[in-house]
């Protein structure tokens, strides 16, 4: 039978926005399948886009052509770089978004977009011939076929939501689930697992008492996340161009605390209602006040939901306790006194496909022609989707084609880190991207962004002539200003970490008026030349040896000062014997593997000189933190 359609996107959330624009724009034609119209690239959660490491993937999204940033742009009411006093590995950019608003931009992308047909509809089952995907089937009984599919089911399989002893059918308030397509993947073979996300209450901003907290006004000068954003960047228009709103920051106390503690008992989480594991880096305000007894107060940031909202987001304690609870518990916090709420907390748990499951390319291994992307992955966050969703849109697009698929190393991208770690590795809770989990972190900063992968979506055809030749400029600007500075001798004073670009041409009648962004991405690449040439003769000289650095028979991890606690509950359980047998267990970062190693060698001079144990459990933060953060 003829497909009705190259490629079939189930899911519009945004790993489905972003696989469904790509594949229309390739030209391949494609449907995108959604519960409701009205609720597609809706944010479930916080009204922001980037964040530590977020910001890095959504302008490598940017530069293959994805959507993402573009819309951010023109949403935006508030921008923050974060970590700006840190290396340049690690600052990264946020944007808070007209909730509302930004979906409506996403949603008209889609409905104008040449090849691309929305249909509503709840998918129940997908149709497999021999191994290969043929379609799918509605709950309507309509059946598609379909040459590729791409599922990007978010948390609707199988969800239930939780709010205290309350539980409801849904992945989503106001929104339904998936029922029938876990077991309909099951019945194929896949295996599943239940991992579970939440959200905070929503406040009533005319009921806060924004005098009590601090003030976080937006960063005066931003640039945008998104390379089709800069022309109008560099004529005057300001980002963000909305608004700007202001922020808010206060805090929990003792108080807010012991509320909690006399209500664990209502938690589903705490009642063992709840089986699937949450985000370690999103945890509860539950788990927060049980497993950071030791934290007098944990900080909570308020975000205006949009320009005329009258919600604000409470960023840092979402919730599933029960109503009343929360009403209390949000009453004791500096601010919210007198607080009202517009809608509360809940938690959602939901089926998720672990991700070993996959190919590279996001394709599965069990059935030729599907895909899966998002947190069906077991990722957290919208930019860990959207950008699995591009990279499955691509490559389904690219096997229609029968051209070679779009993968990403590791060195290329922190896009490239993120799906390498999925497939390879796996998940055992939520996944988020963090800037540690890159042992190429130096090199894949967000400035360079466009300059390491834009010929990779001009190859795929979702980046234009013009986009290119652009972004080479650019690079041919850096390189020749590079070679100047050298060529005069300058490069060197620009190494002095408290030397700046400008400092350094001040008054040098040949320096050529170059834009901002080119002026600091010659700065950074010449302060981390150094950096970057010493960590790739280290990473080659370690990378076959790894398993023969062994571990003290005698020792616990958590004892390593330097290891996260994430990392090191993970290794004092599984107890690897060598560095080489750590590096493989998911969650184990190349920042943590750094610790390790300087640990190990501490270890052997110790046993040449008979050093008491405790001095090898101190790590050379000075050294650990240069690789880090290149500081």
């Amino acid at each position: 039978m003829t497909p009705n359609y190259d490629v079939i996107v189930v899911g519009l959330g945004h790993a489905g926005c972003e696989a469904a624009l790509a594949c229309a724009r390739i030209g391949l034609k494609t449907a995108g399948i959604t519960l409701r119209q009205d609720r597609i690239a809706v944010m479930s959660c916080n009204p922001a886009v980037g964040g530590t490491a977020k910001g890095h993937l959504v302008r490598e999204l940017d530069a293959l052509g994805g959507e993402m940033a573009r819309t951010a742009d023109a949403t935006g009411t508030h921008c923050k770089l974060l970590n700006a006093s840190k290396g340049p590995a690690v600052r990264a950019s946020r944007v808070l978004c007209d909730r509302d608003l930004y979906a409506q931009v996403m949603q008209s992308t889609l409905a104008v977009q040449a090849n691309l047909e929305i249909i509503e509809g709840e998918v129940s089952g997908l149709l497999v011939e021999g191994r290969q995907i043929a379609g799918l089937s509605l709950a309507s009984g309509t059946t598609i076929l379909s040459r590729k599919i791409v599922l990007t089911t978010g948390t609707f399989l199988q969800a239930v939501m939780h709010e205290g002893e309350k539980k409801s059918i849904g992945g989503r308030l106001g929104d339904g689930a998936a029922t029938g397509l876990s077991d309909n993947l099951r019945s194929l073979g896949f295996e599943l697992g239940r991992f579970k996300t939440g959200t905070p209450a929503r406040l009533k901003s005319n009921s806060i008492d924004y005098s009590r907290c601090e003030v976080q006004q937006t960063d005066a000068h931003f640039f945008p996340l998104s390379l089709r954003s800069r022309p109008a960047w560099r004529e005057g228009q300001r980002f963000p161009r909305l608004g700007p709103v202001t922020c808010h920051i206060t805090y929990t106390n003792d108080l807010t605390h012991q509320v909690i503690r006399q209500n664990l008992h209502r938690s589903p989480l705490y009642q063992g209602e709840i089986v699937g594991r949450g985000p370690r880096y999103c945890p509860s305000l539950e788990d927060k006040v049980v497993r950071f007894a030791q934290r007098l107060r944990h900080q909570i940031f308020l975000e205006p939901e949009g320009l005329k909202s009258e919600w604000v987001y409470p960023a840092g304690i979402s919730t599933s306790l029960p109503a009343e609870v929360q009403l209390e518990f949000l009453r004791t916090v500096p601010g919210l006194e007198e607080v009202e709420v517009a809608r509360y907390g809940y938690a959602v748990e939901y089926d998720y496909a672990p991700p070993l499951q996959l190919k590279p390319t996001l394709e599965t291994r069990l059935v030729d022609g599907l895909y899966f992307a998002g947190q069906l992955n077991g990722t957290s966050g919208y930019e860990e989707a959207a950008f699995q969703g591009l990279l499955a849109g691509i490559n389904a697009a690219q096997s229609v084609k029968g051209a070679d698929p779009l993968i990403l190393s590791r060195r290329q991208a922190h896009g490239g880190v993120l799906l390498n770690e999925l497939v390879t590795k796996g998940v055992d809770e939520p996944f988020r991207m963090l800037t540690s989990r890159s042992e190429h972190r130096l090199r894949l900063r967000e400035g360079n962004a466009d300059l390491r992968l834009v010929s990779e979506g001009h190859r795929v055809g979702l980046v234009g002539n013009q986009d290119l030749e652009i972004v080479q400029r650019r690079q041919a600007l850096i390189n020749d200003e590079i070679g100047r500075l050298e060529s005069k001798g300058l490069a060197a004073n620009l190494r002095r970490p408290e030397v700046n670009y400008a400092q350094v041409v001040v008054g040098d009648p040949t320096a050529p008026f170059l834009d901002e962004d080119v002026c600091q991405e010659v700065e950074v690449e010449i302060k981390y030349a150094g950096y970057i040439a010493q960590h790739d003769r280290t990473a080659a000289r370690e990378e076959s040896s790894y398993d023969d650095w062994q571990f003290p028979g005698s020792h616990r991890f958590a004892d390593v000062r330097g290891l996260s606690t994430e990392v090191a509950e993970k290794l004092d359980r599984l107890l690897p014997l060598s560095l080489g047998q750590a590096r493989k267990i998911a969650g184990v970062t190349p920042a943590a593997i750094s610790v390790l190693l300087i640990y190990l060698r501490k270890a052997r001079r110790a046993d040449a000189t008979s050093a008491p144990v405790d001095k090898l459990l101190t790590v050379d933060r000075f050294a650990h933190n240069s690789i880090i953060s290149g500081s």
